[in-house]
């Protein structure tokens, strides 16, 4: 028994030791993660609960979360499907339960608000979703009306059950489009019936059979209706300028009154639009309603017994919304400011779209007298670098679904003297969610545009003011030999200067309380670090908006937002000038085109401090095919961007004599090349001495068979250590290593499971030659390859055997290297040797790199993105096509791992431990000033950046490296080694006297 208890002991000993884990104090220190939500379409307070801090949202990246309004931050948040499955329709909040319609009317859930659990969820029948409204009022709602296009079901809120389903009638012919309930026991349906009327379909709630059903004649088509007070249908007419009310429960003939009666003006070429005012889909609607008579006019009205008085107009009024607390309902109306006040200048706005540019006000009305609350008033100035706010779209009914467009949501509480407060959050088309508390505070921004990157680089910090003072002396011509030993001594004293600053800082933050010490990020602090492991981020969001993000903190140090970019832009980021050009300022530029049209734009600035450049970039007139920079730079050191429009003229930017000069000196060396996708053409270009293009070769892929989804070369800041590899005999395998080299991608075009196939294609770019060729039969995509110096590793989809398969290429030139100098690929006489072997992996991928050191060094890693939130670090050593199926000697004196189909995951491979990244599209690798460290960026619905060590830190100490030790020893050792010399000196003394 005892030795059983110590073998048990020895188990759990060998266990304790093997498990590596990140420490608690290493969390944060050198990673961190930012959460977003995306651009908010549905948004509710809760207003249940006096204290409630929380705002609920669902967004176009179908994610349902809870913000704390106190600091912006998320309670919870449930991320759905991505895609059409997984489209959140319709968001309706009773009480601490939150009702939501996911993926075109496929699910019913419902939320529990308060921790965001799963209350319950249902299956709905199939159906293209229109609408959905809770049924009942106040305390007694009790079900939920789910319509769709052809059926309308009534479901107990309680559990989802159905309760009952009905057929629409004629569903052919009306397009029926919203629901409404109220406490009368029945439920009414609304429809259109093109070019002729609007249909009323009556159901009972108790068993579903119809009731009623009416057809009052209207003409307009594009008529806005809402329904107003005790059932009271309301529609405005823009040909005859009227209004018409038809009372749901009586049925009686629709009242017509005209606009002119009533003392409305439209104006001109302005089609008015009727705004309704339910505060709450479980409340009564008002008796009160907007009608938008202009572009910044709203004019508040009331129905009382069929007439229609005016309370109140309002112009300019931009946006206007109903909010609730208690008993009391108030209107807030969001008005320009064109003049200075309290300090702040507001800029115009644009008459046509109604939107702002710097500064707003909101105030408060009684909503049943027109009269402003006092102490209401709210002055706001917008983000100079963000967008206007979206436009709002006017229809505020919660019980209906028409006012995904709204972006304007008002919080209104009660006071302890009974005056009413209020809090607002604006969201602008550049998706900044705004948070703005009375009298003008702002509590916080959250930048969903961050939850949608396309694209971003990183860039080298600039040098320090005392760096720079010293690279100054190098940089210009001296007077003489006095002037240069003068500025040296003045720098080294700046330099003692900041250094004795510096420890004074060290000293004095030491003396504070961790929690007091604060290192904030500024454009004015940022500096290159020691080993260069602090960069800028520069992101390019879908939005259209610019990020730079320091790496160290994820601190946002500037932004930029462009507009008028088309929605279907396609971005390419490219940077032209670096930190390293002192005193010449970094540069980058991004190519914005139209993916429809093909035009494009360049915007070019600084990435540091995201300032827009002073140098005017080149008109486009043309559509742009191809945009690529090359290892040219003009008198400022900027590389030269080469631009290749639809008729294959070439243009530079920029275009200066010197440049243009330099590139008929070396066009016949610039090789290009073109993908044609929809008509599977690969196209290589050769330029000529007088800067036109020349076809040289060209691959046709039959589009009838498979398409291309992917071109890949190689990263042009890649460095390859050995040229060879060092055999288990002792001698050299040389590696193809074509700088030139290209991996086509293609998939079947063939749905059919047993023909589909996944082919890849390795072509020289500039002769066009085949290097070779591989086919995956009964497999298909999305396939996602990482290529990089002699290898080339993709992923794919197994429909035989359903399953991820990874398939390695490698290619050799043999034992003897053809020419060790320099690559041509125009004299290559012998084919290289190509190795390929497939895995296994045990989950899907969502996004696949390599990592990057800046000498290429240390060993690569492959890095993956998994969609359960992993970031996944696996030695290439794994993906190699060498593995042998025996061992034998000389594959142990190479080090190579015996064949095994499976690929492992390791725990400890994970570079995020519970960091979780949702749905990761890209990530972005860089080296650092330390070989042994690569810094990593994976973004996609969050934005997570770390640093990763794939032979570990090997030219670094730890930082548990005991210097006290090691310092003793080295003096202990040296006062050792002079009085043994003494004692040596007086030995030999002592014998010579002898």
């Amino acid at each position: 028994a005892m030795a059983k208890l110590i073998l048990l002991f020895l188990k759990f000993l060998v266990v304790f030791c093997s498990v590596q884990a990140v420490f608690e104090d290493q969390v944060g220190k050198f990673d961190w993660r930012q959460q977003f939500v995306g651009n908010v379409r549905f948004a509710h307070f809760d207003n249940q609960i006096q204290s409630s801090k929380k705002i609920l949202v669902a967004t176009d990246k179908n994610v349902f979360a809870a913000i704390n309004t106190r600091t912006g931050d998320l309670f919870w948040r449930h991320v759905d499907k991505n895609g059409p499955e997984g489209n959140i329709d319709a968001l309706l909040l009773q009480g601490q339960d939150a009702v939501m319609l996911v993926g075109n009317g496929r699910l019913l859930r419902s939320w529990e608000v308060n921790f965001g659990g799963l209350n319950w969820e249902v299956v709905l029948d199939s159906g293209s979703f229109q609408s959905a409204s809770l049924v009942g009022q106040q305390e007694h709602v009790r079900y939920v009306a789910v319509l769709k296009k052809t059926a309308i079901s009534l479901h107990y809120l309680s559990n989802g059950h159905q309760k009952w389903i009905e057929n629409l009638p004629e569903s052919d012919m009306v397009d029926y489009q919203s629901v409404y309930s109220d406490d009368t026991g029945e439920v009414f349906v609304l429809g259109l019936v093109p070019n002729s009327e609007i249909t009323v379909v009556v159901y009972s709630l108790d068993d579903g059979e119809i009731l009623k059903q009416v057809t009052p004649w209207l003409s307009d088509l594009q008529s806005s209706c809402s329904v107003i007070g005790k059932g009271m249908l309301t529609c405005v007419d823009s040909d005859s300028l009227s209004l018409n009310i038809l009372d749901l429960h009586s049925h009686s003939q629709m009242n017509q009154i005209s606009l002119q009666s009533i003392g409305l003006e439209i104006s001109p070429d302005f089609r008015p639009v009727l705004v309704s005012s339910q505060p709450n889909a479980a409340r009564s609607p008002l008796s009160e309603f907007f009608l938008q008579t202009g572009p910044d006019q709203h004019v508040l009205l009331q129905l009382n017994k069929g007439q229609i008085l005016t309370i109140r107009d309002f112009k300019p009024a931009m946006l206007v919304s109903f909010a609730t607390t208690g008993e009391k309902t108030v209107v807030a109306v969001m008005s320009p400011k064109n003049k200075t006040v309290s300090g702040t200048i507001c800029g115009q706005y644009d008459y046509l779209y109604q939107w702002f540019s710097n500064c707003g006000i909101i105030n408060l009305f009684s909503a049943e007298t027109g009269r402003r609350l006092l102490d209401t008033t709210l002055i706001f100035t917008m983000d100079p670098n963000g967008g206007n706010p979206e436009r709002v779209g006017l229809r505020l009914s919660l019980s209906t679904c028409h006012h995904k467009t709204r972006q304007l949501y008002v919080q209104v509480f009660l006071k302890k003297d009974d005056s009413v407060g209020y809090r607002v959050m604006v969201q602008t088309e550049d998706h900044q969610l705004t948070f703005i508390q009375q009298p003008g505070r702002v509590m916080w921004t959250r930048e969903e545009a961050l939850s949608d990157v396309v694209t971003m680089e990183m860039v080298d910090l600039p040098l320090t003011a005392t760096q720079a003072e010293l690279e100054g002396e190098f940089g210009k011509k001296a007077d003489g030999l006095m002037s240069m030993v003068l500025k040296r001594l003045s720098s080294q004293l700046i330099l003692l200067q900041a250094w004795a600053s510096h420890l004074w800082k060290l000293f004095y933050d030491a003396r504070k309380p961790r929690s007091q010490v604060k290192n904030e990020v500024t454009i004015e602090n940022l500096s290159r670090d020691e080993f260069n492991l602090q960069k800028m981020m520069v992101m390019v969001t879908a939005s259209g908006k610019l990020f730079g993000i320091d790496s160290k903190t994820g601190t946002i140090v500037w932004k930029h937002y462009l507009e008028n970019v088309p929605s279907s832009a396609a971005f390419n980021l490219m940077v032209q000038r670096t930190t390293a050009h002192f005193p010449h300022p970094p540069q980058c530029t991004l190519l914005i085109k139209d993916k429809d049209t093909g035009l494009a734009t360049l915007h070019v600035f600084n990435p540091i401090y995201g300032k827009k450049s002073h140098i005017t970039p080149p008109l486009l007139p043309q559509p742009i095919l191809q945009s690529m920079l090359l290892p040219l730079m003009d008198q400022d050191y900027a590389k030269v961007l080469l631009l290749v429009d639809d008729q294959y003229k070439v243009s530079t930017f920029p275009s200066t004599k010197n440049v243009l000069q330099q590139l008929q000196e070396v066009a016949s060396s610039i090789f290009f090349f073109l993908v044609d996708a929809n008509q599977g053409r690969l196209s290589g270009y050769r330029l000529r001495t007088d800067l036109s293009t020349e076809l040289i070769w060209e691959v046709v892929i039959p589009t009838e068979v498979q398409k291309i989804v992917a071109v890949k070369g190689k990263k042009a800041n890649e460095h390859v250590h050995s040229q060879g590899r060092v055999m288990g005999d002792r001698s050299v395998l040389y590696k193809y290593l074509n700088p030139n080299l290209l991996a086509l991608v293609t998939e079947s075009t063939d749905q059919h499971q047993e023909r589909s196939f996944v082919g890849i294609i390795l072509i020289d770019g500039i002769t066009g030659r085949i290097i070779h060729e591989a086919v995956q039969r009964k497999a298909r995509g999305p396939v996602h390859i990482v290529h990089s110096e002699n290898w080339v590793v993709y992923e794919y989809w197994s429909t035989k055997s359903r399953r991820v398969e990874f398939s390695v290429i490698e290619l050799y030139e043999g034992m003897e290297l053809y020419n060790s100098t320099v690559f041509s690929s125009l004299d290559r006489p012998f084919a290289p040797q190509v190795l390929q072997q497939s895995y296994i992996f045990p989950s899907a991928i969502s996004a696949m790199e390599a990592t990057l050191t800046e000498k290429g060094i240390t060993s690569r890693h492959l890095l993956i993105g998994l969609p359960s939130g992993g970031i996944l670090s696996l030695p290439k050593m794994f993906l190699d096509p060498r593995r042998p199926e025996i061992v034998s000697e000389q594959s142990r004196e190479e080090n190579l791992i015996p064949y095994a189909p499976e690929l492992p995951i390791r725990t400890e491979w994970y570079i995020n431990y519970n960091q979780s990244v949702s749905r990761v599209r890209g990530i972005h690798t860089v080296p650092s000033g330390l070989e042994s460290t690569c810094l990593v960026v994976a973004y996609g619905l969050d934005i997570y950046q770390t640093r990763v060590y794939p032979s570990k830190q090997f030219d670094v100490l730890k930082d548990d490296y005991d210097y006290m030790l090691i310092s003793s020893v080295l003096l202990a050792l040296f006062f050792a080694t002079m009085i043994s010399k003494r004692l040596a000196e007086v030995k030999l003394l002592n014998r010579a006297w002898r």
